[in-house]
């Protein structure tokens, strides 16, 4: 099938990539000249595993990039993959979903049926509003000469190109049957996995099959715009949850991974998502719970379980600057490395991360910051121009001088640093492992100070 998607960020470039080498002809669209010419040169123009490995098989042959819209006239389905930011009252600005669809809808071929998918994640109501702004557009009729059909990604950063393979549900909001057929013909690579033998040199995970083939659920279009907002909404609650726990447990003297392995084997509960941390953030969740939460106080429905969440959350993020605190009791002067600037591992995303709050709340208490991440350095210096941050080549670099180590972000390199050595030309050799990702016998013996969150 002839595809378009529009936006090359973590969703478009990942949507388009995985429709092209599975066999669609598929143009990606985007006004960044640099990413459309990364694209060209077969390379991911975002951070995320395997991606570029895609884009290079099917580069200029069944992936093509491009800044302009005429290609959607040849298309069957054209994906607004868009980002949506949020307001300034934390509703979600939906000027590129808006700029969007009207070129969309200038460039639609009157003589050919077109489903126009909305994949960026939007309030309910948008597929209405796209709508309007097609027909406006065009002058062209929806129901007749096209649909718009909703249908949300729930891609995770770091395992966004395994999701897109294997994904546990495909969801299509449309009242259209005949939308939902040219949809089911679009994913019938991914219901069918037939071709997925001949990828396994791309990635090693799909030499196995072992996976159910994804539930296809097709809803209301309104029901489809929610499922995305519930569903991140719901998993920001269950970190929450034992977060808050790993806090009690820090009180009681009780074992927060021993409560949540508990926990996870309850059927009715389940073990993902009950990993400690200093709280989540990233570019989903706060961007989605305020979203929910500004549509559930203007419709009067307030969703207080998500709006304690989100309190609690950035509670978290400060517990971790207290527990640093209470160990190093004056803050003034002292200096701290912090390991971790992505909201988690395998992504170079750093917008509204955990380390955005907590690092500003160091430098606030006059404490020198030394950081380090293998991926989110730079954008995570652009972001925050007003930081007083010392940014390391080196994880290593920096311990020399700290009187603390704070481990946020639980990368492999981390993990795998020689710690018996890496504390050497500190201070002192305390270190907060936000992840509990260490091995704190093992730190203990090496002569570290060793702190995790509720353990």
């Amino acid at each position: 099938m002839n595809v378009v998607c529009v936006g090359a960020g973590y969703v478009g470039t990942v949507t388009a990539a995985a429709f092209a080498v599975l066999g669609h002809s598929v143009t990606l669209i985007d006004i960044d000249r640099n990413k459309l010419e990364a694209i060209r040169r077969g390379v991911s123009p975002i951070y995320e595993p395997y991606l570029s490995e895609i884009i290079g098989r099917c580069a200029d042959r069944s992936l093509f990039a491009d800044s302009d819209y005429g290609k959607v006239a040849e298309a069957e389905a054209v994906f607004i993959c868009v980002g949506t930011p949020s307001k300034a009252d934390s509703t979600a600005d939906l000027v590129y979903v808006r700029g969007a669809a009207e070129q969309i809808g200038k460039h639609l071929d009157p003589k050919r049926y077109t489903v126009i998918v909305n994949k960026s994640t939007v309030p309910v109501g948008t597929s209405d509003l796209v709508a309007s702004i097609l027909e406006d557009a065009s002058g062209l009729t929806h129901g007749v000469n096209f649909d718009v059909v909703s249908n949300p990604e729930f891609l995770r950063e770091g395992y966004a190109v395994e999701d897109v393979f294997y994904p546990d549900r495909i969801v299509i909001g449309t009242g259209s049957d005949r939308a939902e057929n040219v949809m089911k013909a679009l994913y019938a690579p991914l219901l069918t996995r037939a071709s997925y033998a001949e990828l396994g040199d791309l990635l090693p995970y799909l030499k196995t099959d072992d996976k159910k083939p994804p539930v296809w659920l097709r809803t209301t279009p309104q029901s489809s715009e929610l499922i995305k907002y519930a569903s991140n909404a719901f998993l920001a609650v269950k970190i929450s949850y034992i977060n808050e726990m790993a806090r009690l447990c820090d009180a009681l003297g009780a074992s927060v991974k021993e409560v949540a392995a508990g926990m996870g084997l309850d059927s009715r509960i389940g073990g993902k998502f009950l990993q400690v941390s200093s709280g989540w953030s990233g570019s989903c969740f706060p961007k989605d719970t305020a979203e929910l939460l500004a549509t559930s106080r203007k419709y009067g429905c307030e969703q207080q379980v998500v709006a304690a969440a989100v309190e609690a959350n950035f509670d978290m993020h400060l517990y971790c600057v207290q527990k640093l605190q209470a160990r190093l009791k004056t803050m003034q002067g002292k200096r701290i490395g912090v390991l971790g600037l992505t909201f988690k591992p395998n992504t170079d995303d750093v917008r509204k991360t955990q380390a955005s709050v907590i690092l500003r709340k160091l430098s606030d208490m006059g404490c020198h910051v030394k950081a380090h991440d293998p991926q989110g350095m730079e954008l995570f210096a652009k972001l925050h121009p007003d930081l007083a941050i010392e940014y390391c080549d080196t994880p290593e670099s920096t311990t020399s001088g700290a009187d603390a180590i704070l481990l946020l972000t639980d990368w492999s390199l981390y993990l795998e640093m020689d710690w018996e050595n890496a504390g050497g030309a500190m201070r002192r050799r305390y270190i907060l492992d936000t992840r509990n990702a260490l091995d704190a016998g093992r730190m203990r013996e090496w002569g570290w100070t060793y702190e995790g969150l509720g353990i």
